[in-house]
C-alpha cells in the first residue's frame, strides 16, 4: 500500500542519515520514467504521499538511475526491489564474464591482462557485496542485516559490523518515533 512505501521511505531516510551519514538524503521512488505522471497506481499514490512528507523527495527515478546514485534512498515494493537487485547482480556477472572471455580470445590482449586485472579489482571493490556485508531489514524490533546466500566470511564479518553500527545509532527507536509522529 502507498502508506507502507511511505514508511519504507521514512525508515530509509533515518538509516541514510544515521548510519550512512547523509545529511539530507535524497529520496526517490523507482518507476518506469522520471515524469511524475508515469508509473502504476501504487507508484503514483505513493509519490503523492512522499511529496507531502518531510523528506527530501526528488521524485521518480528509473532503474538505470539507481547505479548513477541519483538518490540515497530508493523506494519500491519488495517484488520490484528484488527483481531489480537480481537483475543488477546478473548483469554485473555477465559483464565480468564478457571481459574475461574477450581477454582470453586474443593473445594480443594477454599482455594487457595484468593492467586490466588491477582496474577490474578496483571496480569489483566498489560493487562487491562482501564489502557491505548485507542490507538492513528495517521495521523489525531488533537490528537485522540480511546477507546474500553466497556470503563468505568477510561478508558475514561486515554484516556484523553493520548490525553493530545499526544498534549503536539506535535506528529502531528513531524509526518508531518518526513513524509515530507521521501517523499522529
Amino acid at each position: 500500500k502507498p502508506e507502507h512505501l511511505l514508511q519504507f521511505a521514512i525508515m530509509g531516510n533515518i538509516y541514510a542519515k544515521n548510519v550512512k551519514r547523509k545529511k539530507n538524503p535524497r529520496v526517490a521512488i523507482l518507476s518506469i520514467g522520471e515524469e511524475e505522471t508515469k508509473g502504476n497506481e501504487l507508484t503514483l499514490e505513493t509519490s503523492g504521499l512522499l511529496k507531502k512528507a518531510n523528506l527530501n523527495f526528488i521524485g521518480n527515478i528509473e532503474g538505470g538511475d539507481v547505479a548513477k546514485s541519483k538518490a540515497d534512498v530508493v523506494v519500491c515494493d519488495g517484488f520490484v526491489g528484488n527483481v531489480f537487485l537480481k537483475t543488477s547482480e546478473g548483469i554485473a556477472e555477465m559483464v565480468s564474464k564478457f571481459i574475461k572471455n574477450s581477454i582470453k580470445s586474443n593473445p594480443l590482449y594477454w599482455g594487457a591482462a595484468p593492467f586490466l586485472k588491477l582496474a577490474m579489482k578496483k571496480v569489483k571493490k566498489k560493487i562487491d557485496y562482501d564489502d557491505v556485508g548485507g542490507a538492513p531489514l528495517l521495521g523489525v524490533n531488533s537490528p537485522c542485516i540480511i546477507g546474500h546466500g553466497k556470503s563468505n566470511s568477510r561478508a558475514v564479518k561486515n554484516a556484523l559490523i553493520a548490525a553493530a553500527r545499526f544498534a549503536k545509532n539506535n535506528i529502531n527507536k528513531k524509526i518508531e518515533e518518526e513513524i509515530n509522529k507521521f501517523n499522529g
